[in-house]
This record gives C-alpha cells, sequence and structure tokens, in this order.
C-alpha cells in the first residue's frame, strides 16, 4: 500500500509523460534497443579541411586570439593556476585542486580511486554507485573547462601552449573511444566538452600545432558526440528539465551555426533554437526566477544566454522575444539577491561548483563576471562600477534591449519563485516561501538567509556531494541544514530516491509589508504532509528597521501530538549572534558547504518546544 501510495505522489508531482517515458527508457536501456542507437566507432564523414575552415570560418566570439584587443593583464594568479594545470593539478567544482598527473586515463576517480571499465557501453555504466563513488569526479576533468586558464594565461603573458591544449583533447578521444564508458553518460557533459574545444579551436587557430591531422581528429569528434547529444535529447527533454537540457539543445544551436557543413546540421540548429526558446520559456518564470530553485543553476542558465545570444548576433539572428526577456528578468532576480562587497549570492539550492566558462581570476562564489557580461549584452551598460574580464572575450553590443538595472532598496518580491528581499544599507534578509510547479531540490521552504556588512550570518548549508553518506545526503538535502522548522526530527517532505521528493511543499500564502518601525514578513506553508495532510507552518519575521534585529515567531497549525517543533539556526563559528527565546535550546557542531565535495563545522541552535509555537530575537552584536 506504501509503494502505491508513493507511485501515486510520483505520478501526481511529475506527471504521467515523465513516469511512461522514465519506464519506456529504462526498458530500452536494459533490452539493449538503446545500445544500438549509439555507434562505437567513429565513422568518417566528409566535413571540411583545415584551410576551408580558416577561410570560411563562421562568426565566434572571436576569430582567432590575433583578433582580442583588450588590455593584456598577466598576474600571479592566473600565473599559479596555469603552471598546476600543465603539471595535472586540476581545480575541481571552482574550489579543490587534485593532482591527476600528467598521464591520467580520464576515467578514474581521484577521491576514491575508482575506475571504470571503459569497454562498457555508456548505457551500462551505474552513475550512482557506492563503490565507485560520485562519477562527476570523472567527468569533471572531460568537461575541458581547465582549457580557459591555458587560453586565459597564454592571451595575458603573450605565450603559447597549442600544443598542450590539442595533445589533451586528442588523448582523451583515444582514450575514450565513441560511446563507451562514463564520459558519454551525460550529454551535458558532452555538450560543453564541445563548447571548451570549439573556444580553444577558434583561439589557436592559427597556431602551428593546429594541423590537418589534428583538426580533422577534433571535428570529426565534434560532429559524432553531438550526434550522440541529438539522438538523446529526448530524455533531457522530458525527464531532466533543466540546465542539462538548456545545456544539450543550445549545443544543437551553436555548434551546427557554427559548422554547417556537418550532415543533419540544417535540422539540428533549427529544432536547437525552437527547443532553447521553448525550454527559456519554460525553465525561467516571468519573474526571473528559475525552476530549479538554486542560485548556482541559474547562473548556469545565465552563461548559456549569454553565449546564446551573442552567437545569434553574430551570425545574423535572433531568438524569439521571450528568451531576451527572461535572460534580463534572470540578471534582474540574482542581482537583487547579490551581497554588493564581493558579489556573492545566498548559498541556496543545489550547488555543484559549476562554473562553465571561467573567463576571468574572481571566484567561484563571485557572480559578478557572468552576471556582467550578460547585463552589457541586453543593455549596453555595466552592471557594476567595474568591468570584468568575461564581456572582453565575448564582445559587447552596440545597440541595448533594456535599460540598466538598479539595486532595489526595502521590500523587493519575486513572488512566482517564492523569494522575498528586505535590503538596507547593512543588512539583506533573504525568505524562501513558494510553491512549487517543478521538482524541488531541497527540503527548505521558509529558509531565512541573513547578510550583515557583507557577511552571511545566517547561511544555508549548502549541497556537498550528490553522491554521498546517506546521513549527509539527508541533512544537506534536507530541512536540517536550512534555517526553518523540522517536526522532530522529519523533513518538510518525504524523501525518496536519488532526487526525488514525496509530498511537496507549497506555499499558501506569503507577503512583505513596511511599517513605521520595522518590516513583517508574514508566510504559511502547506508541508509535512506525509505526517498529516492538515499540517501548516506560518513563519512571521520582524526586522527591525536600521538595526540588525529579527523576531521570528513559527507557528505549526493542526501539530499532531507528541510531536516537538525543531526551529533550526546556522551560523558561522566567528559570527556573535545572540538567540531569545524561551523555548528550550541546543548548541551543537552543524556543516556547511560554501564548495562542492569541501565542507566545514558550523553552528547550529536548535530550539524545540511540545507546543505549536516558538518566537526567537535574533540580534547581531555590532
Amino acid at each position: 500500500m506504501h509503494k502505491l501510495i508513493l507511485s501515486k505522489q510520483l505520478l501526481s508531482n511529475m506527471g504521467i509523460r515523465y513516469v511512461s517515458y522514465r519506464l519506456f527508457y529504462e526498458l530500452k536501456r536494459k533490452s539493449g534497443i538503446l545500445k544500438r542507437k549509439f555507434p562505437t566507432r567513429i565513422q568518417p564523414v566528409q566535413l571540411l579541411n583545415l584551410s576551408e575552415w580558416e577561410t570560411i570560418s563562421k562568426p565566434f566570439f572571436f576569430q582567432s586570439r590575433e583578433d582580442l584587443q583588450f588590455e593584456k593583464k598577466p598576474n600571479d594568479k592566473l600565473k599559479e593556476a596555469f603552471e598546476n594545470t600543465i603539471k595535472g593539478k586540476i581545480q575541481f567544482f571552482s574550489s579543490q585542486y587534485f593532482d591527476l598527473g600528467t598521464d591520467y586515463d580520464w576515467v578514474s576517480n581521484p577521491e576514491t580511486s575508482y575506475k571504470y571499465d571503459i569497454s562498457k557501453h555508456w548505457t551500462k555504466i551505474n552513475d550512482f554507485s557506492q563503490e565507485a563513488g560520485d562519477i562527476k569526479y570523472v567527468w569533471e576533468k572531460s568537461r575541458f573547462a581547465f582549457l580557459y586558464t591555458i587560453i586565459r594565461y597564454d592571451y595575458h603573458f603573450d605565450e603559447d601552449h597549442s600544443s598542450f591544449v590539442f595533445q589533451q583533447i586528442t588523448d582523451w578521444m583515444e582514450k575514450n573511444p565513441l560511446n563507451y564508458g562514463p564520459n558519454y553518460k551525460c550529454s551535458q557533459e558532452i555538450s560543453l566538452r564541445l563548447f571548451n574545444w570549439i573556444f580553444a579551436l577558434y583561439f589557436y587557430k592559427n597556431a602551428p600545432a593546429l594541423t590537418e591531422t589534428v583538426f580533422q581528429k577534433i571535428i570529426q569528434s565534434v560532429y559524432w558526440q553531438l550526434h550522440h547529444v541529438y539522438h538523446n535529447i529526448r530524455f533531457s527533454r522530458i525527464t531532466v528539465r533543466n540546465n542539462h537540457a538548456l545545456t544539450e539543445i543550445l549545443a544543437l544551436y551553436i555548434i551546427p551555426a557554427l559548422f554547417p557543413q556537418f550532415p543533419h546540421s540544417s535540422k539540428w540548429k533549427k529544432k536547437g533554437k525552437e527547443w532553447f526558446e521553448e525550454e527559456i520559456a519554460y525553465q525561467i518564470y516571468a519573474d526571473g526566477t528559475f525552476l530549479q530553485f538554486s542560485m548556482n543553476y541559474h547562473r548556469v542558465a545565465v552563461q548559456l544566454l549569454t553565449w546564446a545570444i551573442k552567437t545569434a548576433e553574430l551570425n545574423g539572428e535572433s531568438f524569439a522575444p521571450v528568451v531576451y526577456d527572461r535572460a534580463y528578468q534572470s540578471i534582474n532576480f540574482l542581482y537583487q539577491c547579490q551581497e554588493d562587497s564581493n558579489g556573492y549570492l545566498p548559498n541556496y539550492g543545489s550547488n555543484d561548483g559549476a562554473l562553465f566558462f571561467k573567463l576571468s581570476d574572481n571566484d567561484y562564489r563571485d557572480y559578478r563576471p557572468q552576471l556582467n557580461a550578460l547585463h552589457i549584452l541586453l543593455t549596453g551598460k555595466s552592471l557594476y562600477p567595474e568591468n570584468y574580464e568575461d564581456i572582453a572575450w565575448y564582445g559587447a553590443k552596440s545597440k541595448p534591449y533594456f535599460e540598466p538595472l538598479k539595486k532595489q532598496m526595502g521590500i523587493c518580491t519575486f513572488e512566482l519563485g517564492g523569494y522575498y528581499l528586505i535590503r538596507e544599507i547593512d543588512t539583506l534578509t533573504f525568505i524562501r516561501c513558494g510553491a512549487h510547479f517543478d521538482r524541488p531540490a531541497h527540503a527548505d521552504n521558509l529558509h531565512i538567509d541573513v547578510w550583515y556588512k557583507g557577511e552571511n550570518v545566517l547561511l544555508d548549508g549548502g549541497s556537498y556531494q550528490y553522491n554521498t553518506e546517506e546521513n549527509l545526503l539527508k541533512y544537506f538535502m534536507g530541512t536540517a541544514s536550512h534555517n526553518t522548522v523540522m517536526l522532530d526530527n522529519e523533513d518538510q517532505m518525504l524523501k525518496g530516491s536519488r532526487f526525488i521528493w514525496y509530498y511537496w511543499s507549497q506555499a499558501i500564502e506569503a507577503g512583505v509589508t513596511e511599517l513605521d518601525n520595522h518590516y513583517e514578513f508574514k508566510g504559511k506553508v502547506s508541508c509535512f504532509r506525509h505526517l498529516s495532510g492538515k499540517i501548516v507552518h506560518e513563519r512571521i519575521i520582524c526586522k527591525a528597521k536600521g538595526n540588525p534585529e529579527w523576531i521570528i515567531t513559527d507557528i505549526i497549525h493542526r501539530k499532531p501530538q507528541n510531536i516537538s517543533i525543531n526551529q533550526l539556526w546556522h551560523f558561522p563559528l566567528t559570527t556573535s549572534l545572540i538567540f531569545d527565546s524561551l523555548a528550550t535550546s541546543i548548541k551543537e557542531k552543524s556543516f556547511y558547504s560554501s564548495y562542492y565535495g569541501q565542507k566545514e563545522t558550523i553552528n547550529q541552535f536548535v530550539f524545540s518546544s511540545g507546543k505549536n509555537l516558538i518566537e526567537t530575537k535574533v540580534t547581531i552584536k555590532k
């Protein structure tokens, strides 16, 4: 009976199209039908030779390194990153370095030392294996994002390491036969790899290391990998309808636009453009919020929009108006949520360390370079007093679509996504209270994030890893790592397998008002429905004007008897906060993950009560 109820929940949440396609896809995978759809040997096709491409190459952000004219700024940080990369020390997830050596096999997990079987077709690879560990550790170098460190170093230091770049690409091709092994498991990873190879091709177009032999190997591989993406696109468009689909669909538009000589390029490009317009309209809500409820994945969409809009412009094309509008609204949402002093955003939602095209020295948590690049393309103006290097690689747009954005003080709301902001000179109060039309990743409704003078003093625990110990998955994805309420040790929603939640929490009402001496947020959420379908969590937040002081009242309507309310607070070890509540309190250590794969110890306060109400005053010591 329990399984039947959960099956009905899954069907209700995800829809019959999702469920039926997943079942059909799994049947095709296990039966071998899917395997036969993807060839395992590159069959050379007539494309174009190097001299033709050098002469008739389609417009890209730049035609070669010789066309780039922005100021060169060699610096020690870039030099150190370059030297690490050359030695095989690769930065994973924009933070931690792993020493892979100079002869990496491209299929070993440096965290667990597990080596995937390269003789297995990708349909036979298990991407969630306890023995293997997190497959993202294998995918990370195969994205080839490390090429941007080499390319930027060569530009700023006037050097040429094209031989190293092309050796890495051809080495990958030799060690990863077509459609074998883990690096063909995810079409988004394939698409990113192709984007980064093409960026390198254009930059090193005139380099002696780019020979006819190397060029042919690369474009043949590009074609067949794109062939894979096209023939598996329904999986992402139906079952993983998020930034994965956006990335893959954009590859189907951009790569055929740049290489119209490819077989099927006209069809792939047409479909890619059509699907990209559809997905942007679906995935980015009208208020600029994103269906994945994740700041970092929203930045992924921003970077993809930058590539899409600039590539279309350079090739004399344009997208439907909704693409430009949602791009502009996306920047506005992220900009309004941003801490001005360092460019950081709340560590909210799934955060896997993805920064697809790193074209500046700024830290991964600093969103300014990527937001600024798209803002300049859309408005012709910088979003910040400083310019950032990213836009120099893309090139600015001369004819703006929109007026430049401005930071909004006081109340700022994004009701479709369910985000409520109160911004003052020294504080930013970020509140999540949303209805879930699309699959939630974390059980975190009515979470509150607080920033004071540039410091995140009440923070979101983050994500850590997507494939790790069960207790860590439960903590980081669950309610326990957020500043909200649990009933005993129960999450707001019932956890299913992998990224599935049952009994989605749903906002009933929410709003912020400005009064004489304070701002007041009121929100109600239907949650804990796996315990009782009638439970409602009401949260009232009073923010004193001009003072770092918050009074938070949590009321659980129709709370089951013999269950306690646990009000959770997470804050850095160095932060001085005063908590004042009549409820029973426990101070303990907890975890925080600002970068994927890394966690650190933080403080946690838990206030508990057997009644249906807890009120707590939080004050920051000045």
